[in-house]
Parts: structure tokens; C-alpha cells; sequence
């Protein structure tokens, strides 16, 4: 399962870290929304949270935590595909929509935009398995919140990496992304699906026990309406659309900022975006031995303290103390986890599923973000946003997590 998390990890990270050289080489005809248009990459990728969200947690329920992995590494694999298509096709054609007189778009965009939601659907088969599946299995020793920080520790390790292999490995080590050739990506794309169909067959091949009590046999409708009367369980599904969107908003509208505001080369903001991952890295690290704090503790303390830092990046226009809220946004998915399934027994996996759709948040958030920035001419205030979303987990640390279990 640490494994399935490095995968998650990686592969959500590169289609952020995709945003800058896609704007270089498909939307230099967008306009005055050439930000916006480069976050729908994000908005497609956390698209299919909420729209297949309830469908992976029944995946789940019928044919078990291993294939529902396996499923979710095929879609990745095709969605992978479809990046080499599109890059293929923009060599090959020159198909172009236009939308004003203004604004005009590659056909080749909208096939990779279709491509970032088809590795979206992956992952949320991936997620819908592997979340339930470590906070459920037993492990002497280990809360639920630490051994989610121990795959999040390999999660953060390839989250990190991504973006030097981005910027570095596939595009060569560029400062200037007029240089950027989308061609670039095929070779490594290919390489990387054929890793992801290798881990496919082998996942298959492994037997992955059953815990028992984690699944339900109810109607899927009545057994997700029952969940989503749970209130701790319904207030947890915002609360995590609110810290994905604020984790994909620092992530990967910091390499937007530091181009657009700051004026740095792009090589210098994926940096940044690499140290912002590597923070959560050590956070997680870190977390994983934190096992006399509770999960009520550790959020209601690293959200406050997040919005202390977002504010004072704000008022400095330095990136720097954004890198730093890392460290806070590393124990945050585990805790927000671990509150909101905590003894709800056979209806875990449903709630799981209920959970996932609080996903989309790493698509509107982000995307908010950038129109606000097209809107105000640049990212500097956006972050009072990213505060907002930190303000609601607090929230929900302090009152919504509470065992309230009246109907709404």
C-alpha cells in the first residue's frame, strides 16, 4: 500500500508540475485567461474525485481493495496514453478551436485536459483502496494517523521529486519555457506507462488480505445516504476539499506566482515547488512518530499555524514562508482520514468514497485562484484564499469532528 501511495503521489504532482510548460506550448493564443486555462489541467485531474468518488468505494465493496487498485493503475496507464497522443497530434496537425477573436485552443489541449482526468480516475479507484485499507489493517504499535504518515512519507518523496523530473528530466533543464517542445514528453510517458502496466500484473498477481467488518452489503443508495448523515463524516468531506485546495493551490500556483509576480525562471519556481513538497516530506516523517498527539490536536494546531504563515507571505510578497506551510499540510490528510472514518465500522469503505468527492477542491480552488489572478493581474492577494480554506480545517478541528451524529 506504501507503494500504491509513492504512485499517487508521483503521478498527481506531475500533472500539476505539467501547468507552466503546457501554458508555454498550447496556450500562447488563450488571451487575457491564459491562467485559467492552464489550471483546468488541475480542475480535470480532481474532476474525477467527485464524479467517480461514490463509484471507486463501490468497486471497492464488490470486488475488493486489489482490484480496485488494479483498476485504477489500467486507468492511469490510459491516461498516460492519452499524453502521448496529444503531444503527437500537436507535431502532426495543426487543429485549432476558436472560441473568441481573442481566444484560440489546440485541439491537442482538450485531449491532454481528457488525459488529466483519465490519470484523475486512476487514482481515485488507487485512493478509494488504499486510504480505508491502512487506517482498517492492523499494525502493532501504529495508529491509523501514523500509518497513513508512513505512506505519506513515500507519497511526499515522489511528490517532491516531480517536479525536477518534470523540469529536469523531460524537459531537459530549461530556463526558458519558450523553449519547450511538447515533444519531450512521449519518450518518458511511454517509459512511465509501461512501469504502470508492469505494477498492474504484479498487483494482480499479490494476494492482499480481506479486513473484515470494512465493507457493507447494503443498497448503494441507502447505504450513502446513511453516511452522508453522519455529520462529522459530511463536515470532513469539505474539510478535505478545503486542504487539497489549498495543497494543489501552494503546489503548483507557486510556479505561476514566482513566473508572473516574482519574475524567476522556471527552473527557480519548480525548485520552489520541490521544497514545498519536500517539507511535507519531513513533516510526514516526522508525524509518523507522533503517536501521543491526537488527530484533533495535530490539525487544530498545523492549520492555525499555516494560516499565520500563508498571511505573512501575503504581507512580505515573499514565496519562502508558503514553502514552509509544507511542513503543516504534511499530517493534515491523515488526521482530516482518521476523524471523519473514526468507528464507523462497516460503513468505512462508503464513507471513504463519500470522502474522495472532497477531492474536487484540488480542482476549484486552484482554478478560482487563477481566474482571481487574471481578474487582479496577479497571484499576490489570492493567497488570503488559500486562508479561508486553512480557516474551515481549523473549523473542523475544533467543532465539526465531534461525535454529533444528528441527521441534518
Amino acid at each position: 500500500m506504501v507503494i500504491m501511495m509513492t504512485v499517487i503521489g508521483f503521478i498527481t504532482s506531475i500533472n500539476q508540475q505539467f501547468q507552466a510548460p503546457i501554458q508555454s506550448a498550447y496556450l500562447h493564443s488563450a488571451g487575457a485567461w491564459t491562467n485559467s486555462f492552464t489550471t483546468l489541467l488541475i480542475f480535470a485531474f480532481f474532476l474525477s474525485y467527485l464524479v467517480l468518488g461514490p463509484v471507486s468505494s463501490r468497486f471497492v465493496e464488490r470486488h475488493g481493495y486489489k482490484m480496485t487498485i488494479v483498476r485504477g493503475l489500467l486507468l492511469l496507464a490510459g491516461g498516460i496514453l492519452l499524453f502521448v497522443l496529444s503531444a503527437l497530434l500537436f507535431m502532426h496537425t495543426s487543429l485549432w478551436i476558436t472560441l473568441s477573436e481573442t481566444v484560440q485552443l489546440p485541439v491537442s489541449y482538450l485531449i491532454f485536459l481528457l488525459g488529466s482526468f483519465v490519470c484523475g480516475a486512476g487514482i481515485t479507484f488507487m485512493q478509494s483502496s488504499v486510504n480505508p485499507y491502512l487506517i482498517a489493517c492492523t499494525v502493532p504499535g501504529t495508529s491509523a494517523v501514523q500509518r497513513q504518515n508512513i505512506g505519506g512519507v513515500g507519497n511526499s518523496t515522489m511528490t517532491m521529486l516531480a517536479p525536477l523530473f518534470v523540469s529536469m528530466v523531460i524537459f531537459g533543464g530549461v530556463e526558458d519555457l519558450k523553449d519547450v517542445q511538447i515533444q519531450e514528453v512521449i519518450v518518458p510517458m511511454i517509459i512511465l506507462m509501461g512501469v504502470v502496466l508492469i505494477l498492474s500484473y504484479v498487483v494482480k498477481r499479490l494476494h492482499v488480505p480481506h479486513i473484515e467488518g470494512t465493507t457493507s452489503s447494503e443498497d448503494a443508495e441507502v447505504s450513502f445516504k446513511t453516511v452522508w448523515r453522519i455529520r462529522r463524516v459530511r463536515l470532513g468531506c469539505i474539510a478535505l476539499f478545503c486542504y487539497v485546495g489549498v495543497e494543489v493551490c501552494i503546489g503548483a500556483n507557486i510556479i505561476l506566482y514566482g513566473q508572473h509576480d516574482l519574475a524567476l525562471s522556471y527552473n527557480t519556481v519548480a525548485l520552489y515547488a520541490t521544497l514545498y513538497w519536500g517539507a511535507m516530506l519531513v513533516g510526514r516523517f516526522v508525524g509518523s512518530f507522533l503517536n501521543r498527539v491526537s488527530d484533533r490536536k495535530l490539525l487544530w494546531s498545523t492549520t492555525l499555524l499555516s494560516a499565520i504563515l500563508i498571511l505573512i507571505a501575503v504581507v512580505t510578497n515573499q514565496p519562502y514562508w508558503l514553502i514552509a506551510v509544507g511542513l503543516c499540510h504534511s499530517v493534515m490528510w491523515g488526521a482530516i482520514y482518521s476523524l471523519a472514518l473514526k468507528e464507523l465500522g462497516s460503513l468505512a469503505t462508503r464513507a471513504s468514497g463519500v470522502l474522495l468527492m472532497g477531492l474536487i477542491g484540488g480542482a476549484l480552488l486552484p482554478f478560482l485562484q487563477s481566474l482571481l489572478a487574471d481578474l487582479l493581474g496577479g497571484y499576490h492577494y489570492t493567497w488570503l484564499l488559500v486562508v479561508a480554506g486553512e480557516l474551515y480545517m481549523l473549523y473542523y478541528a475544533l467543532v465539526g469532528s465531534r461525535f454529533k451524529e444528528q441527521q441534518a
